[in-house]
């Protein structure tokens, strides 16, 4: 449970540390800025920007059932974290597996990626598609009812 949480709560203490110093040196408006960018980066690497993830076997199911996409992906993954970003409120339209969560999930994953969890992995119509470009995914939910 801790693993998702390391790279946000690690850069909330540098950017704490940082801003400390930096406030010690006379300078509040720097330190406010520092912490403020940091705690921004912190943010968007925290699992808390991806829609709730759920396992894969309900994810492939509700695929079936609705023909939405399923996202494999892990916190801290800066492509997942493009993917996610660039998709906006569309994300929502998608079924997201955290693999770090859910082992099924890694196990699809590297049953797809010749052994490797690379992710984001996109299962469309069940076909796989590695780290595809967020403008293509937006197109292809384009046909999808929200």
């Amino acid at each position: 449970m801790m693993r998702p949480w390391f790279l946000p709560l690690l850069l909330v203490l540098c950017g704490s540390a940082v801003a400390t110093v930096t406030f010690l040196r006379g300078s509040p408006a720097t330190a406010a800025g520092v912490l403020a960018a940091f705690l921004v980066l912190a943010g968007v690497n925290s699992p808390l920007i991806f829609p709730r993830s759920i396992g894969a076997g309900e994810a492939q199911r509700r695929s079936e059932v609705d023909g939405r996409p399923v996202v494999y992906w892990r916190p801290g993954c800066t492509y997942c974290i493009r993917l996610r970003l660039r998709l906006g409120r569309r994300a929502r339209r998608l079924h997201w597996v955290n693999i770090w969560r859910d082992p099924a999930g890694a196990a699809a994953v590297r049953a797809v990626n010749d052994g490797n969890e690379t992710v984001p992995t996109v299962v469309m119509a069940g076909r796989p598609h590695t780290n595809p470009d967020p403008d293509w995914v937006r197109e292809k939910l384009s046909g999808h009812p929200s």
